[in-house]
Order: C-alpha cells, then sequence, then structure tokens
C-alpha cells in the first residue's frame, strides 16, 4: 500500500494518502451532510457543509491516532514503522518487519481499537459537558460534531475487533493462538482462515440487504467483505511463502556472473546494444575494472529520451554505495520482503565488501515455480 500524497512525518513515521482515500473521504463528507441535514433541517446549509467537513478531517486524525498506536508499540518493541497510510477502509500502519513475539503481536494489535474507543469516550464525554444527554438531540453543531466522532469510534473499535485476519481482531486471535501453540505459522493460518469465513459472511449479508432494499449500504457491506477476503487470502498465501523459503538464503540463489558494461557507454547504445538486445534488466557499472554502481530501465526513465546519446552510464547509474545490499547468508525471505517494500526487481549481494552476484525477484519466482511443479 503506497502513499499517493504524503502529508509529512510524525514522530519520524511519514504519513501519506492512498488514492483511493480521496473517494472515502468525498463519500463520507457527503454522508455527514446529509445526516447533519436531517437531523437539524434549520440549520444554515453553510454551516451544516463546513461541519462535515471539519468532521470528516478529524475522523481521519483519529485514524491516524489509532495507527501511532500500533506504531508507537510497535518501535518500543524494536520493530521499525516505514509509514502510515490512509486508505478506503482506514489506515495501515507499514513495519519493516513481523513481530517476533506473541506477547508484542497482541498488545501491539489490542492498542488501535483501545485507542478508538479511548477517543470515542473522550469525544462523548466533551459533549456531554457542553449539555448533550442521550435523551436529546445535540443543540449546537460542536455537540452534534462531537457526538458523531464518540459514536463513530466506538464503531470503529468494535469494527476493528472483528477475529479475522489482518484486522486487529484478527492478530489479537493469532496472537493468542500464537501463545497457546507456539507455532506462529499456525496461528496465521488460523486467523485468516477465520477471517476469510467472517469475509464470506460480510458479502453475503452485504447481497441480501441489498436486494432488500438497503442499497449503497447492502453493497458498501459486500464491498467491506470483499477486502477482508482479499487481506485475509493474501496473509494465508504469505505464510505459505515463508514455508516454502524457510532455510533458503540468498547464497543458495543468487547469479554469480553479472552482467556488466563500461562506466563509458551511452545510455542510446546501453538500451539498443544490450538493453533490448539481451532482454536482461538489471546491468553493472564497470569503471577501471572495479564495480561502481548498477542500472535499471528505472533509472534511465528518468533521463529525456533526446538525452541519451549524450548521457552516459555512469552519470545515470545508482551509485554502489547508495544501493541497497543483502549478504549471502541472508534469508532469501527477508530479502524478498525488502525487494517488495523497496519496489526493487533485483538487489546486489556484499560479502567482505565485495560484490559476489546478485539476487532478483525473477530467481525466486522460478524456485518457488519449480517447488511448486515438483510438489516438494
Amino acid at each position: 500500500m503506497q502513499a499517493s500524497i504524503k502529508l509529512g512525518r510524525i514522530f519520524g513515521i511519514e504519513i501519506g494518502l492512498h488514492s483511493s482515500w480521496l473517494i472515502i473521504a468525498v463519500l463520507i463528507a457527503f454522508s455527514l451532510v446529509d445526516h447533519f441535514g436531517t437531523a437539524h433541517p434549520n440549520w444554515d446549509r453553510g454551516v451544516i457543509w463546513g461541519m462535515a467537513i471539519v468532521t470528516a478531517l478529524l475522523f481521519f486524525a483519529a485514524i491516524i491516532a489509532h495507527e501511532l498506536s500500533h506504531a508507537v508499540v510497535a518501535i518500543r518493541n524494536g520493530l521499525p514503522v516505514k509509514s502510515i497510510v490512509l486508505f478506503a477502509l482506514g489506515g495501515v500502519a507499514q513495519l519493516e518487519k513481523e513481530p517476533e513475539d506473541a506477547k508484542t503481536e497482541f498488545w501491539m494489535a489490542l492498542v488501535g481499537p483501545v485507542m478508538s474507543a479511548l477517543i470515542g469516550l473522550i469525544s462523548l464525554g466533551l459533549s456531554v459537558l457542553m449539555g448533550w444527554s442521550l435523551m436529546t438531540e445535540p443543540a449546537t453543531p460542536l455537540i452534534a460534531m462531537a457526538v458523531w466522532l464518540g459514536y463513530i469510534n466506538f464503531a470503529l473499535a468494535v469494527f476493528n475487533m472483528i477475529p479475522g485476519f489482518p484486522m486487529d481482531g484478527g492478530r489479537v486471535l493469532r496472537a493468542i493462538v500464537w501463545q497457546l501453540t507456539g507455532d506462529s505459522n499456525r496461528a496465521t493460518r488460523v486467523a485468516s482462515q477465520t477471517g476469510q469465513a467472517i469475509a464470506f459472511g460480510f458479502i453475503i449479508l452485504g447481497v441480501l440487504r441489498f436486494f432488500g432494499g438497503a442499497g449503497f449500504g447492502g453493497l458498501w457491506i459486500a464491498f467491506i467483505g470483499w477486502f477482508l477476503l482479499t487481506s485475509a487470502r493474501a496473509s494465508y498465501a504469505q505464510v505459505e511463502l515463508q514455508e516454502n523459503l524457510r532455510g533458503v538464503h540468498v547464497g543458495d540463489l543468487m547469479v554469480q556472473d553479472c552482467a556488466t558494461v563500461d562506466g563509458n557507454t551511452n545510455l542510446q547504445t546501453f538500451v539498443e546494444e544490450y538493453l533490448l538486445h539481451t532482454g536482461q534488466r538489471c546491468f553493472l557499472i564497470a569503471e577501471n575494472g572495479e564495480v561502481a554502481g548498477m542500472i535499471t530501465p528505472h533509472e534511465i526513465k528518468g533521463v529525456e529520451r533526446a538525452r541519451w546519446p549524450f548521457t552516459l552510464v555512469s552519470d545515470a547509474m545508482r551509485p554502489l554505495d547508495r544501493l541497497r545490499t543483502v549478504a549471502p547468508e541472508t534469508p532469501v525471505i527477508e530479502a524478498l520482503t525488502i525487494i517488495g517494500r523497496e519496489d526493487f526487481n533485483q538487489l546486489p549481494v556484499i560479502s567482505n565488501g565485495r560484490l559476489v552476484g546478485m539476487i532478483s525477484r525473477d530467481q525466486i519466482l522460478r524456485f518457488l515455480l519449480t517447488r511448486s511443479e515438483l510438489k516438494i
């Protein structure tokens, strides 16, 4: 989940918006306009629109607080957090690696719903202090906003505690099974299978409600079910991937005879005689007999085509000291995680300060395909 819009950093964690967030932000704003307008038809239309926009922004701030609580617990337990991305169904804190014990997983998952419930409690508490009671309609726009935020954050806490992976409740379930069995992979299977069952329930309920006259509300429930199903299946596939790559190291799959090109070659010649002619996507750049860097189509796209004949590959390459590298003893699953997270196709393999090979996404996929064909 990559951010399309970057908002800045909080506690050193990058906060961003996925493109799908823009759609849901508009839907929530219009929904709030309808909600406030129906409940208070005598209020000025401009006031209602202002309330809707401010309330929607505060709701997304509450989601950021929810995800930050996950991130704080993760960081306190030595798990670096790369970013927090808001998307159509909430937010996600992107960790550099998964928890290594059930206790960390449990508290890291639980703190998010607790934070949402706390925000909900504070919002309703402020509403009461401003004169609101359960038996009355909010008398002012400020109270109406606080009441809505209180209820929606409580609903968010309950929703996130649904015991299906990768929801927070599913992670809590995973942590409990992990603690009881001592097997994290088995725990993930149980949590993801539970998540798939719950997701099918949401889809069926949504379809039935849609044909029962609920309209968009029914489709929304079905969409949430579809999202949960996709996420649960992806989590299950990740466990299978980890099982297949268990005990395999980068040195077992890396290619040692890496293709090289002279750094004084211009980009036009490189593209025509090397890149297109061989079909390879990654080349090492040699300068004075030493490897100086690496060049891929990604670096070439950063140079205007009209300048290709006048630009050397050594000028367009990514220097070796700026490359993300791995060692031969690095587990392949860790290398694959880096490749996916950083959106690379390959990684240089360094041993004792010397380049000894390359590991690529294609090599790992070919290995997995071979294992699958042989049913190993």
